[in-house]
């Protein structure tokens, strides 16, 4: 039996069933948001935060299964606390630099053009698309490990483009033609950590819904409920522990890249420039003021941002690099996650020519998100939404579209469009 119990905050809260749960378990903090589902989308009505031990998480995964179920407890008694309501269903997100998320094009030569493709055959058509990229997935983390034996599980799936015999088109059912051509994004993840995930679950007593790669889920805030969004964008999810990066073009996902750079690592920066602790830089980093530091010492704080920033500013550009199906990247970056909130940061991206070797066709335009800009989203909770939440509610997009997603529910390309499998 678990040692770890909720504690029911006073008055207990009620159980409805319409709740959700987006929880970010994040290098620097735990992040916990109940909605309820509405007509036009989610209302939310309950928020929680706790801060993370600084050996609870290792480059965005979970290093410490007890310690962080404790934290994420802490979140959640909050967050229900807020709501009036206790929470089962949730959805989690997973991050790191050993979760793999691509996009690749494939062409799928069919024995019979003059057949109408079925739904049976699509989805066996994904199917082996799934299983080609899982072991694709699994030889790049079991090299970047040094461990054959890796196990890996596709977290995210979804189909970016179809066409068959070149005719562009949003749903294959019904078409005949010999070859179909599908861009489709995959995400995989070790199974070590979702494992550690589903253990956390578990201790709290949570039913778990899906899993999602946390760029993905930022990207399904983004985009709402509207299937036929025209968003194109690079967005960028700056934790404490990683920098996670999406393109969403023409409304679709085309791919997830990650790099262990994050918030805390400017901060080990301050803290060795000036010989002070982590929390004591923490503070300082997010408001200078707080540290009373003279000339000097304010000097020192920004070289160490700056120095990081060059660090951090190359792993964007090879990350960006990396997405080599797009002939031009679009110009515009969206920032959320606690670590956006560094000025410096934006004014790099905003300012820098940190871009012209890259394939956009003019300077970027920078914009950080908060609640507001996510359509289908209110907020009624008393809590202010920042960008720090913004992956939270990308996670309740990702359980509504895990809850609608059974196939005679929509049709192919709706369902493919939103998560597939967890």
């Amino acid at each position: 039996m678990s040692l770890l119990k909720r504690a029911a905050p006073e008055p207990t809260p009620r159980k409805e069933d319409d709740v959700l749960l987006g929880l970010d378990i994040g290098t620097e903090y735990v992040k916990a948001v109940i909605a309820r589902q509405s007509k036009t989308g989610l209302e939310i009505i309950g928020v929680g935060r706790a801060h993370q031990g600084p050996n609870n998480m290792y480059s965005g995964a979970i290093a410490d299964i007890p310690a962080v179920t404790r934290v994420c407890e802490k979140a959640l008694a909050q967050a229900e606390e807020m709501a009036g309501v206790t929470c089962k269903r949730v959805t989690v997100g997973i991050a790191g630099e050993l979760v793999k998320g691509n996009t690749s094009n494939v062409h799928y030569r069919r024995k019979n053009g003059n057949k109408p493709l079925s739904e049976q055959e699509m989805d066996l058509i994904i199917q082996r698309v799934q299983d080609q990229f899982g072991e694709q997935a699994r030889s790049e983390v079991a090299l970047e490990t040094n461990n054959p034996e890796v196990e890996v599980r596709l977290i995210n799936s979804a189909i970016v483009s179809l066409s068959i015999d070149g005719y562009k088109i949003s749903n294959p059912i019904g078409f005949k033609g010999s070859d179909v051509a599908i861009q489709f994004y995959t995400a995989f993840a070790p199974l070590v950590h979702i494992s550690a995930i589903e253990k956390v679950c578990a201790e709290l007593n949570l039913e778990l819904l899906a899993v999602a790669v946390e760029p993905f889920a930022v990207c399904r805030a983004c985009l709402g409920d509207d299937l036929d969004s025209t968003l194109s964008s690079v967005v960028m999810d700056i934790g404490g522990g990683t920098t996670d990066i999406a393109i969403v073009d023409d409304g679709g996902v085309e791919g997830t890249k990650m790099f262990g750079i994050g918030g805390r690592s400017f901060t080990h920066q301050i803290a060795e420039a000036l010989g002070v602790d982590f929390d004591t830089a923490e503070a300082i980093k997010i408001d200078p003021a707080s540290g009373d530091l003279n000339e000097g010492g304010l000097e020192k704080m920004e070289g160490a941002i700056l120095n990081n920033l060059e660090v951090w500013i190359s792993g964007v550009q090879l990350a960006l690099e990396e997405f080599d199906l797009m002939e031009v990247l679009p110009n515009k970056i969206l920032l959320c996650g606690g670590g956006a909130g560094l000025i410096p940061l934006q004014e790099l991206l905003a300012t820098a020519d940190w871009y012209v070797d890259l394939p956009f066709a003019r300077r970027p335009v920078v914009h950080l998100v908060d609640s507001s800009d996510l359509p289908g989203v209110v907020n009624r909770s008393p809590a202010e939404l920042d960008h720090s939440f913004v992956t939270a509610v990308g996670l309740l997009r990702v359980a509504l579209d895990t809850l609608a997603g059974a196939p005679e529910e929509g049709g192919i390309k709706a369902r493919l469009s939103k998560v597939l499998s967890n």
